[in-house]
C-alpha cells in the first residue's frame, strides 16, 4: 500500500510561516501529480494547491502569493511554504497523491491517497 505522511504543522502568529512537508512511502509504482487541501472546523475540505509531475502548479485563490507548492520527485515528497499566514488559514492540511500500486500481484492505477493530516493555527 501507499502512506503520506505530512509534518511541519504547528502554531504561529499572524503574518508568520510555515513549511509542510508530505513524503509517500510504500509499494507504490509511481507518484504523479500532489496536491495540498485544508479543512477548517465545521467547513468542508478546500482545494489549496497542486504541483503536477512536471512542476506545474495551480493555487487557490485565497492563497495565491503568500503559498508556494513544491516537490521532489526524487524523494516523492511534496512541500507548502506558507508566509504572511493569517487566522483563516487555520485548518488541518492535508496532502493527497494520485499515483499507482502493486498489491497481491494486481496493479492498481490511478489511485487518490491521503495523508492524515496536520494541524496549523494562525493566532492573531
Amino acid at each position: 500500500q501507499v502512506q503520506l505522511v505530512e509534518s511541519g504543522g504547528g502554531l504561529v502568529q499572524t503574518g508568520g510561516s510555515l513549511r509542510l512537508s508530505c513524503a509517500a512511502s510504500g509499494s507504490f509504482s509511481s507518484i504523479n501529480d500532489m496536491a495540498w487541501y485544508r479543512q477548517a472546523p465545521g467547513n468542508q475540505r478546500e482545494f489549496v494547491a497542486q504541483i503536477l509531475r512536471d512542476g506545474g502548479a495551480n493555487y487557490a485563490d485565497s492563497v495565491k502569493g503568500r503559498f508556494t507548492i513544491s516537490r521532489d520527485n526524487a524523494k516523492n515528497a511534496v512541500y507548502l511554504q506558507m508566509n504572511s499566514l493569517k487566522p483563516e488559514d487555520t485548518a488541518v492540511y492535508y496532502c493527497n497523491a494520485i499515483g499507482a500500486h502493486l498489491s497481491g500481484g494486481v496493479y492498481y492505477g490511478n489511485q487518490l491517497y491521503w495523508g492524515q493530516g496536520t494541524q496549523v493555527t494562525v493566532s492573531s
